[in-house]
């Protein structure tokens, strides 16, 4: 995969299978958010194909449920909690909604599975940045997808909201089977739920379970340079890594054919 005359990766063979999860690490500009942008079918590959289900991928799929970074409304913005989860629901339908009753009971439905539901008539622009990523995961459930993109929602989250927003993904993979792409720079609030992690850096990539890739002899390979990764409690630091990232370790089917 170039973007421009540069080289994210190249013959990157990757099968994500349903109920797992899959944590892709890296510095900045490593191509973690174009890896998500092809997933999305908004961003074509130089080479190769990328197939969900056995079918290419398209922009707009129900069979793919997508979690931004975390983002606040304005506080005046004139739109309820359960409205932005019904966006998930019927938003990609026009006109006026016909139908109101099985979609309001869909809505109270995912307020209920993302804990939700006491703050579900509050105004968006209101709520705190952990109530908006339940907002955001309801609204990513609401197709019941195959495919669970998350890009970074757990930043500028306190230690409370993480392990909430975390532990619904795990579900989702692990109870619910939905394969799980999770974009992170901080593994510590995910290491217990990661089954793989997908590295990349330096227009490489490696793959594996956390201890076979987060390891000083892989990561240094992939570097060109001395990169030392300590364990401690369950917890692993990444240090020597450009960008000055950290790393802490605590039948559906996405197919990427090599590129």
């Amino acid at each position: 995969m170039a973007f421009g005359s540069r080289t994210l990766w190249q013959g990157l063979d990757l099968d994500i299978s349903s109920g797992e999860f899959l944590a892709v690490l890296g510095p900045n500009g490593t191509g973690k958010t174009t890896l998500l942008k092809v997933l999305l079918g908004l961003q074509p590959l130089s080479a190769g194909t990328v197939t969900i289900n056995g079918r290419r991928v398209e922009r707009g799929s129900k069979d793919i449920g997508y979690i931004p970074q975390q983002k606040s409304f304005a506080p005046g913005t004139p739109l309820r909690a359960r409205d932005l989860v019904g966006m998930g629901v019927d938003g990609d339908k026009w006109g006026i909604r016909l139908r109101r009753g099985p979609v309001r009971a869909r809505v109270d439905e995912l307020l209920a599975q993302v804990g939700a539901t006491s703050y579900a008539d509050a105004p968006v622009g209101k709520l705190s940045g952990g109530e908006l990523q339940r907002l955001r995961a309801a609204q990513a459930l609401a197709t019941d997808p195959d495919l669970l993109l998350c890009d970074e929602p757990l930043l500028s989250l306190d230690l409370h909201h993480q392990q909430a927003i975390s532990a619904l993904i795990d579900a989702r993979a692990h109870v619910h089977d939905s394969a799980v792409v999770f974009v992170t720079h901080e593994i510590n609030p995910i290491i217990d739920y990661v089954d793989r992690v997908l590295y990349l850096a330096g227009g490489q990539f490696r793959t594996g379970t956390p201890s076979e890739v987060l390891r000083s002899d892989v990561l240094s390979d992939m570097y060109g340079s001395h990169v030392e990764v300590l364990r401690s409690h369950g917890r692993i630091v990444v240090l020597g890594v450009p960008d000055a990232t950290t790393h802490h370790h605590g039948e559906s089917e996405a197919d990427l054919g090599p590129f």
